[in-house]
């Protein structure tokens, strides 16, 4: 995608505008973002999927029967939903990207970004009034309305000490203050992109409204800290340890001095300050797929030569669904590719193909090492038969 090009969906803006005066630092209402967008799927369909057992679905009622806000989780059934009042209950679906393939198809979209950051893409049905309350997220989020009409009002920037309701099994924000221009209704094709910690409330404003939330992946740091600490801990040496040689006499045994405290700073920092290291962990953490069961490991290992002689007889293979894979140079020739939290040695060719949305066919037999890392791939489940994924 050429940064320079300006993108309706980013109305008007080019990538490189956008991120460099709108990405995290404000929202964006852009009207007409998807022209006569049709939905991929309608709201009959993402209740079918809630009631489908290992997906991450969840039932919003503001009057619940045992108070507000109640939060329900799937799999539902049909009884859950000819038991709902006309109004004021909202339904998501978690990654409905890994479940309906036209849906994955809209994440391409999104290409002016690091694919690894991308999260997945909830969708949300509610009939009028239907809400999950004023809240803030800790992640970008694209809102793009797929049916109906949603009215979406902003509170701005709000802390961490913002005050929540107590009590309830969703984060609502206890005071909420609508800015000045933030009160806004979204058609069908309209988007509203949403920075992290941004202050905002949707209420379904007709019948059949269906959200869609394209949300972006951020470790927070807590987790990236105690994550790379266990990944680099993995690999020391026992024999790396605090040492104080050359120390002088304590004037008082008991005293945690500085100069100790400096010694095990400087042995946690020397430990920690390891760029290469950290690329690794980074590519592996962040291609960690989002339901770990979903990837379906072969029982046999594979074949590489069989698997050579089933893609020259014309099968192909693709990614499983909610796959990650990303890559990073070693040097000119050599790449590491991160595939579902796995790091993988191999020719740096090889590597920006399969980590590209292209179809993975008998033309990438043609890079060295092809055969070995594509059956690596399908045993532990990134990778799948196209006609054996069809069925």
């Amino acid at each position: 995608m050429n940064s320079d090009t300006p993108l309706t969906m980013l109305g008007g803006l080019t990538a490189a505008e956008f991120l460099r005066d709108v990405w995290q630092q404000k929202p964006l209402l852009i009207r007409g973002a998807f022209p006569d967008f049709q939905c991929p799927l309608d709201p009959n369909e993402l209740a079918g999927l809630a009631c489908e057992e290992g997906i991450e679905a969840r039932l919003v009622e503001e009057h619940g029967a045992a108070g507000p806000w109640q939060v329900h989780h799937g799999p539902f059934d049909e009884t859950t939903f000819a038991r709902l009042p006309e109004r004021d209950w909202t339904l998501l679906v978690q990654a409905v990207d890994h479940y309906v393939p036209e849906m994955a198809e809209l994440l391409e979209q999104f290409s002016f970004l690091p694919r690894w950051r991308l999260d997945d893409i909830m969708v949300s049905y509610a009939p009028p009034g239907g809400s999950v309350g004023p809240h803030v997220d800790q992640y970008d989020v694209f809102l793009l309305q797929g049916s109906g009409q949603r009215r979406w009002q902003l509170g701005g920037k709000v802390g961490d000490d913002a005050p929540i309701l107590e009590g309830i099994d969703l984060r609502i924000l206890e005071r909420f203050e609508v800015e000045a221009d933030s009160d806004w209704l979204l058609e069908p094709g309209d988007m509203l992109y949403l920075p992290p910690a941004w202050a905002h409330h949707g209420v379904s404003h007709s019948d059949d409204c269906l959200t869609l939330s394209v949300g972006f992946r951020a470790p927070s740091a807590d987790e990236a800290i105690t994550s790379f600490a266990d990944y680099l801990g993995e690999q020391l040496p026992a024999s790396k340890r605090y040492a104080d040689a050359g120390m002088a006499p304590p004037e008082d045994p008991a005293e945690l001095d500085d100069a100790a405290v400096a010694r095990m700073r400087r042995l946690i920092l020397d430990t920690l300050d390891e760029p290469a290291q950290l690329a690794q962990w980074f590519g592996r953490v962040m291609t960690q797929p989002k339901y770990v069961d979903q990837l379906v490991p072969t029982e046999t290992p594979t074949d590489p030569e069989e698997l050579v002689t089933a893609l020259q007889e014309g099968e192909t293979l693709v990614r499983s669904p909610g796959s990650r894979f990303a890559w990073r140079a070693l040097d000119d020739d050599r790449a590491t590719l991160f595939a579902d939290g796995d790091g993988l040695n191999c020719a740096r060719p090889l590597a920006l193909a399969l980590a590209a949305a292209e179809p993975l066919d008998e033309s990438l037999l043609a890079l060295p090492g092809a055969a070995p890392l594509l059956a690596r791939l399908l045993d532990i489940g990134s990778l799948a038969w196209a006609d054996e994924f069809e069925e």
